[in-house]
């Protein structure tokens, strides 16, 4: 439990190091509109995204063949000379290969999810699936503060301070991580399980899994607003500077550790799983709608506590999912909802971004809060859907 938490953990860091620095990254590349800049930011975004969404499924059937520990442990290690090499990098190129190797790496996310799934009751799968929220809430607090900090000092040293993260988590799981999936509940790898188009078309097609996953996946895209567009959203809307992209993503990750790792526990036995996704459901509704209209900063940070609010139907929904398939396929769904998460993540940031510059580039209607608007429209119609779901 301990290794699957720290990787969620360095994951979360290393996003969270990374997102107050990038308008100034790109501005140091020479991108210097803010508009401009958020295209270039979705390019890397959705780079990375094609990379999850075609290996996801295929380290997640690893995993159910060969194991977690191993399928962990190289992409831990991949993840630390990546961020290595995005460090030195001094083109938009360099950086953007960066992305693409950082996305196969963290393709191992699935796979530490998996972990959780091996180790604990079918009854205590959403609870541990919010611990692992809470994890990624709390390397949101750290990630980005110290990102923004050290992003302060030299632009480049937030990605190093990413790679001794990773490499203290690999060092970690070399010497103390168990094997958590025994052989007895292994299966054979195979190229058909593995496509991820098969993957997509699986779940689209199983009864018992289409519109839970569909509701997923409307979540999954309507969320990628934020790291898509919310670093250039403040500094255009509030002109934001590195420190405070930082502080405000480090409050968002306060809120959601609390939520996903206390208030769900509660919310849990008493509403139930489906009435903590539709509690979660609205609770973004309104975060997003009011950060769209938003005029002042303290605004933002009054709706940061819906959004962390609203991660409390993530885990739940997964709780779920996940009693809907055999102890054996715990990976296999894991790899599909990875899937699942992959294609959100290539589609949101150069639709969110475009929208954001088309109504922040002074030749149209100024609104740049418009891309939260969409996110939260999205949102209702995943509600719409999961209220209609048996």
């Amino acid at each position: 439990m301990g290794f699957a938490v720290a990787t969620i953990f360095v994951d979360a860091i290393g996003i969270g190091l990374i997102f107050p620095i990038m308008p100034a990254l790109l501005a140091d590349l020479g991108i210097a509109s803010v508009s401009d800049a958020a295209l270039y930011g979705a390019a890397l975004a959705s780079v990375y995204a094609i990379m999850q969404f075609l290996f996801l499924p295929i380290l997640g059937n690893l995993s159910d063949h060969l194991g977690r520990r191993p399928v962990l442990l190289i992409g831990i290690a991949a993840l630390f000379v990546d961020y290595i090499i995005m460090g030195f990098a001094a083109s938009f190129a360099v950086l953007f290969i960066g992305r693409l190797v950082a996305g196969i790496a963290g393709a191992t996310v699935a796979t530490a999810t998996s972990y959780i799934a091996d180790i604990s009751a079918p009854g205590d799968r959403a609870k541990n699936f919010g611990i692992m929220g809470a994890t990624f809430g709390i390397g949101f607090i750290v990630g980005p503060a110290l990102g923004g900090l050290l992003g302060a000092i030299d632009i480049r040293l937030p990605f190093f301070a990413a790679a001794g993260f990773a490499g203290l988590n690999f060092a970690f799981g070399l010497f103390f991580l168990p094997e958590s999936l025994p052989p007895e509940n292994r299966r054979a790898f195979t190229w058909q399980r593995a496509n991820p188009f098969k993957a997509l078309f699986r779940a689209a097609t199983a009864p018992n899994l289409r519109r839970p996953v569909f509701v997923v996946f409307c979540m999954m895209l309507a969320g990628y607003v934020y790291p898509a567009v919310w670093s250039f959203y403040g500094k255009e809307k509030f002109g934001w500077d590195t420190a405070i992209i930082g502080f405000s993503l480090a409050g968002y990750g306060l809120g959601v550790a609390f939520v996903q790792g206390v208030l769900i526990r509660y919310m849990l036995p008493k509403w139930g799983e489906r009435g903590t996704v539709r509690f979660g459901l609205v609770s973004v509704i309104i975060a997003m709608t009011g950060i769209g209209f938003a005029i002042d900063t303290w605004m933002i940070f009054a709706m940061i506590i819906m959004a962390a609010l609203g991660e409390v139907a993530g885990p739940a929904i997964n709780g779920i999912l996940s009693k809907l398939v055999p102890d054996r396929e715990q990976g296999d769904l894991q790899g599909v909802l990875g899937s699942i998460e992959s294609l959100a993540a290539i589609i949101a940031p150069p639709v969110f971004a475009g929208m954001f510059k088309l109504f922040s580039d002074g030749q149209g209607l100024y609104f740049p809060g418009a891309p939260f608007l969409l996110a939260a429209i999205i949102t209702g119609f995943a509600l719409l859907i999961f209220h209609k779901t048996p």
